[in-house]
């Protein structure tokens, strides 16, 4: 399972509108594999996402909501008091990691945990690079890391990450194995190799040194995905090996516009939730491209099928999805869900396209069933309603327009909030300052405007 972070849905070759990412190798995991098209993070960014990947569980249920602190952004600008957050799962959770060991499996991480101190408490035998923050200082060694050993001077990280699971998949491969790959990689800090990084600079279509950095980090990923999978067939291991890969959350839209999506890391509209999904399986999943919406939740229940694990006994909220991947039955419909009772500040004023210059979040929910995607704001009590099979770039709200589906689909929201206890904010802030924020966002905007 490679989970890159912050690479957005529209960061990877076979998604690219912008012709500039090159991911061959992903490409061809693409077209050898299932691709889903409506593929969605548990959260907008990193933590959230991967505690709801490895729980099974929706953020209220564990209280992940983002990257600590919740009240992210100028005090004064915060109407309400928001929720306080969780930083790490609670020993009583069953991660997935733990699933696997109960059913016989060795398992590695290797790079960014995010969930805890040590990843070999909450079900790993082996861990390369994990602990409890989310990125490193540096890409380049020495790395000042816990949990790996510097390399030669300049050694890239993600180079060393993938060389340390091929050894491992080498010596542990005549048993079960489930290695988690959480390439540290394509986070902040932005730095590459420089002959990639300059081959970026060089092209017509990069808007500056971020982007280029950006690209060829991206690129450099997508090369190690395709030594990962050279030695899988090498070994002899790529037919009987189920291979996922996808991301955390959406890209930064300050560093890689996500159009025709709106938005980015951070933010509840597709630009921040829809991710890159493939999973491979040669001769047991049909190659083909799927549009079912779902969601990183499902992949501990489908993976639970997958291994016969009992889950019987365990709180998930995600869908088997084995059905759809090996016998391509339609999944039964449902919707999806996202709860984000916090603050998350803006990268950039102008170009983050949220709806609210000054941050990307601002507590409230969201939901998609079918074609609609539904946006609950609390701090003003206001929905946006959006047709993402005519307007994907959630460009045109429809709530004053269709009032009995904003009513249905808020009904079902409510019913979900009040199922799973979902917090909802409601103490005001005593702090918030209406006339401060209005120049503050004047300000801002105009900052931001001359970068």
């Amino acid at each position: 399972m490679i989970v890159v972070d912050d690479l957005g849905w529209a960061d990877v070759g076979y998604n690219d509108h912008s012709g500039v990412f090159q991911t061959p190798n992903i490409d061809a995991l693409s077209t050898k594999g299932l691709t889903f098209t409506d593929a969605y993070a548990g959260a907008a960014n990193c933590a959230p996402s991967r505690a709801v990947l490895m729980s099974g569980q929706y953020s209220p249920r564990h209280g992940v909501y983002t990257v600590s602190p919740s009240t992210r952004g100028n005090a004064k600008t915060r109407k309400l008091i928001p929720e306080p957050n969780t930083n790490d799962l609670e020993d009583d959770v069953i991660t997935m990691a733990e699933m696997f060991q109960k059913q016989g499996y060795t398992t590695g991480n290797f790079g960014k945990w995010h969930l805890g101190l040590d990843p070999k408490t909450q079900g790993f035998d082996h861990n390369v690079a994990g602990y409890q923050k989310g990125h490193p200082k540096t890409y380049f060694s020495p790395y000042n890391l816990p949990f790996i050993t510097d390399g030669p001077d300049g050694e890239y990280l993600p180079d060393r990450l993938t060389s340390e699971v091929i050894d491992w998949i080498s010596a542990v491969k005549e048993q079960p194995f489930f290695a988690y790959i959480p390439f540290y990689t394509v986070h902040t800090p932005l730095e590459a190799t420089e002959s990639v990084k300059q081959k970026y600079l060089d092209h017509p279509l990069i808007r500056n040194e971020r982007h280029a950095t950006f690209a060829a980090m991206v690129e450099l990923m997508d090369i190690n995905v395709g030594r990962i999978m050279r030695s899988l067939e090498q070994q002899k291991l790529l037919d009987n090996t189920l291979v996922i890969f996808t991301s955390d959350n959406g890209g930064i839209r300050s560093i890689s516009y996500q159009d025709p999506l709106r938005g980015g890391k951070g933010s509840y509209y597709e630009g921040g939730t829809r991710v890159p999904l493939v999973v491979s399986f040669p001769n047991r999943i049909a190659p083909r491209t799927d549009a079912t919406p779902v969601i990183n939740a499902d992949l501990y229940p489908t993976l639970a099928s997958v291994i016969n694990a009992d889950v019987s006994k365990q709180t998930l909220d995600g869908s088997d999805l084995s059905p759809l991947w090996f016998d391509n039955k339609t999944l039964e419909k449902r919707n999806l869900y996202w709860h984000f009772p916090i603050y998350l500040q803006a990268y950039n004023a102008s170009a983050d396209q949220s709806r609210d210059p000054l941050f990307r979040t601002r507590p409230g929910s969201t939901m998609r069933q079918g074609k609609w995607k539904l946006h609950h704001y609390f701090e003003d009590n206001v929905f946006e309603l959006y047709d993402l099979e005519n307007d994907l770039g959630e460009h045109v709200n429809l709530a004053a327009y269709l009032p009995k589906i904003v009513n249905n689909l808020s009904k079902d929201l409510n019913s979900w909030r009040t199922a799973i206890n979902a917090p909802i904010p409601t103490e005001l802030n005593p702090k918030f300052d209406p006339e401060f924020t209005l120049n503050h966002t004047n300000k801002k905007l105009l900052q931001d405007k001359g970068r």
